[in-house]
């Protein structure tokens, strides 16, 4: 092959090799384009925007209805007043005629020479019976050269205002009178009256235009405002400030979701001083019984202690209770995750609440308290009876564990319009009202020094307050420092016919469940928004 013909197949090698040359964007393209340009513009822009492009289009719209009032009815108030003037010139020929009887009389056509200097820019014409034409202000003479100039009336008749000359009722002549230069019976000041008219409404919409772009920039600076303090704040949070606020106050939507911004600000604040707290706690209560465990063992293995039963006791009491507390933690972790199916029976409040204060009665007593239980009847709910029982048994040892040697301890069950209730009330050190807001909080005590022999593991109502939320219900807390405090748990009653309308819609959807009660149906409207309050 020579090389002549190589060089054709290596262009053409070329050509297949080469990537297709770049098309031209689809209309689709250009309209993404289009709307990705407009939504990168900042929010004050576009709204600048928006106001100006309002007041064009008003100004555009009041214009357009402007003009067609103008060429609509101006020229008809015109052609009108034209019409008039040739009517009036037309009645003043005629009132002289008939004292001259001559229309070829230069005195009986005088109205229409005065109505030509009268009114600059119109001409008139007098015409008698015969068509001759009478008197034609378009005809200027020279005197000195003698020459005569004409200017022709317009032929169209829609162009020219006419008029009969009568007397007696008879026609004598016709006025034809006509405007110079104009299409329709509009004079020149007119013509440039409607041309400053249409000039004033431009310029009164482009003032309109920058006038509401001004408005539009201030409107829409004053609104991101607080947006970007918003933004601002929310930027901050993610770097770690979780002590930054927007500080908005006011009564407006965006004024609201600042404030509703610091609101949730502050509970992650919370939250995370929380979790802090929390793994503080449990490494500290991890940390002191295995230390006691690693120096009891320690000490008997270099053989400072004996290995006795004293010795292998106090060992076990410290892995009982590190057992109590990861049980504890366990429960309350399965209790938040739902991990646990929660029974759905009917539960006589009465009855149950009244073994858990027969089995605590020496419990109460070995400590030196008393102990009062009163119930109303048939207080029935629906719920699992063994959480119910272990949120009760907490209060009960919580109240015990917090009143001094002498108090007392009242345990109640009544029946409300909707709600059960479950109090437990004491005459022990009482609770203030910042102390009421961290009462649920895990490891949190009432007592500063957090005291293992009165505090317990300090989950134990984190417990009651999550098997309550299970429930539907809500837990009061009422007290005052130094004289005792009232934990009330609320659960919902049982609704019985609520409970056969639904054993009977299960019946005819063919669904053969055993029949349990449900729960009141109008229980999230009288639920209290919070779980705790304080009195």
């Amino acid at each position: 092959m020579t090389e002549t013909e190589a060089k054709p197949r290596i262009l053409e090698t070329a050509e297949e090799v080469a990537p297709p040359a770049a098309s031209s964007p689809s209309p689709e393209r250009k309209k993404e384009k289009k709307h990705l340009r407009w939504s990168n513009l900042s929010y004050t822009t576009r709204v600048t925007l928006a106001f100006a492009l309002i007041a064009a289009m008003t100004a555009l719209v009041a214009i357009g209805v402007v003009s067609f009032v103008w060429e609509q009815h101006f020229r008809t108030y015109t052609a009108d007043n034209m019409q008039t003037l040739c009517e009036t010139t037309a009645n003043r020929i005629a009132a002289i005629y008939e004292e001259t009887g001559d229309l070829w009389n230069p005195e009986t056509t005088r109205p229409a020479a005065q109505a030509t200097e009268l009114t600059s820019g119109v001409g008139v014409r007098v015409i008698d019976l015969k068509g001759s034409t009478v008197f034609d202000s378009s005809v200027i003479i020279d005197e000195q050269q003698g020459d005569v100039f004409k200017s022709f009336a317009p032929q169209d008749t829609s162009q020219v205002a006419t008029a009969y000359i009568k007397v007696d009722g008879e026609k004598v002549g016709t006025v034809r009178l006509w405007v110079y230069g104009s299409e329709a019976l509009m004079r020149q000041p007119d013509q440039e009256f409607r041309d400053n008219s249409y000039q004033a409404m431009f310029i009164a919409g482009g003032v309109a235009i920058v006038l509401a772009s001004c408005i539009g920039f201030l409107f829409a600076r004053n609104l991101v405002s607080p947006i970007n303090r918003i933004m601002k704040t929310a930027r901050a949070i993610g770097d770690g400030d979780l002590s930054a606020r927007t500080h908005l106050t006011g009564e407006d939507e965006v004024a609201r979701l600042g404030e509703t911004f610091d609101v949730m600000a502050e509970s992650v604040e919370k939250d995370r001083d929380l979790e802090r707290r929390l793994t503080t706690d449990v490494a500290h209560e991890l940390r002191t019984p295995l230390m006691a465990i690693q120096a009891t063992v320690e000490a008997m293995i270099d053989g400072v202690y004996e290995a006795d039963e004293e010795r292998l006791v106090t060992v076990n009491s410290e892995i009982q209770r590190l057992s109590r507390l990861v049980n504890a933690l366990l429960k309350l972790s399965r209790l938040e995750n739902r991990a646990e199916p929660m029974k759905e029976e009917v539960v006589n409040v009465g009855e149950l609440i009244s073994g858990i204060v027969a089995t605590h009665e020496m419990f109460v007593s070995d400590s030196g308290l008393t102990l009062e239980y009163d119930a109303e009847p048939d207080v029935m709910v629906v719920g699992d009876a063994d959480m119910i029982r272990q949120a009760t048994a907490n209060l009960i040892s919580n109240a015990v564990r917090y009143t001094p040697e002498g108090g007392h301890i009242t345990v109640s069950v009544k029946k409300g319009d909707i709600m059960a209730s479950i109090a437990v009330r004491d005459t022990g050190i009482g609770l203030s009202k910042e102390e009421a807001r961290m009462v649920f909080s895990r490891f949190w005590r009432a007592d500063a020094g957090r005291n293992r022999e009165s505090g317990g593991l300090g989950v134990g109502l984190a417990v009651v307050k999550e098997i309550v939320d299970r429930h539907g219900g809500w837990v009061q807390v009422e007290g005052e420092k130094g004289k005792g405090a009232c934990f009330t748990i609320h659960i919902p009653l049982y609704d019985e016919d609520a409970s056969k309308h639904r054993r009977n819609s299960k019946k005819r959807t063919g669904h053969k469940k055993p029949a349990k009660a449900s729960r009141l149906n109008s229980l999230s409207a009288i639920s209290s928004p919070e779980s705790t309050k304080f009195t």
